[in-house]
């Protein structure tokens, strides 16, 4: 693995790659997962909550889970970074650039995700990193959610 100290920029840039790395390992989305999630939120629709409602009318025939529970999930699908930066005494999460929710996520599915280094930024504070995050349904191509998270290393 590569090592690069976290004001050498231009050597960072290096890792910057519209390629995705590895999968992480798969996670269930069990119904009561959804239900503590919905509890904790405030977010009860019963899209989420409900499968024999879900069951007749919803147009996915089964409850889904909330599009944040999906974010607030990557943290248990942790993937590395694809080099090792040094150097730093600090590293804080400063935000995100892009959050979409592009797909369902049904209960009893299993979610994975993979990233890559999307951009690399020198500043006076600091050295960003942005990541760009896809979580996929098991087996499905498309994402289910697109996220773009940035920490800094100071």
């Amino acid at each position: 693995m590569n090592q690069y100290n976290y004001k050498d920029i231009e050597a960072l840039q290096t890792e910057v790659t519209e390629t995705f790395g590895d999968w992480s390992e798969p996670l269930t989305i069990s119904q009561e997962l959804i239900n503590q999630f919905a509890e904790l939120s405030g977010d009860t629709y019963w899209l989420h909550t409900d499968p024999e409602k879900c069951s007749q009318h919803s147009p996915f025939k089964t409850t889904i889970a909330h599009g944040f529970l999906t974010l607030v999930l990557l943290p248990k699908m942790p993937i590395p970074l694809p080099c090792e930066v040094t150097g730093f005494n600090n590293m804080l999460n400063v935000g995100s650039d892009k959050l979409r929710f592009t797909g369902i996520v049904p209960a009893g599915s299993q979610i994975h995700c993979r990233s890559r280094v999307k951009s690399i930024k020198g500043g006076p504070k600091g050295t960003t990193i942005t990541l760009e995050q896809n979580v996929h349904v098991v087996g499905e191509e498309r994402p289910a959610l697109v996220y773009e998270m940035m920490f800094m290393y100071m």
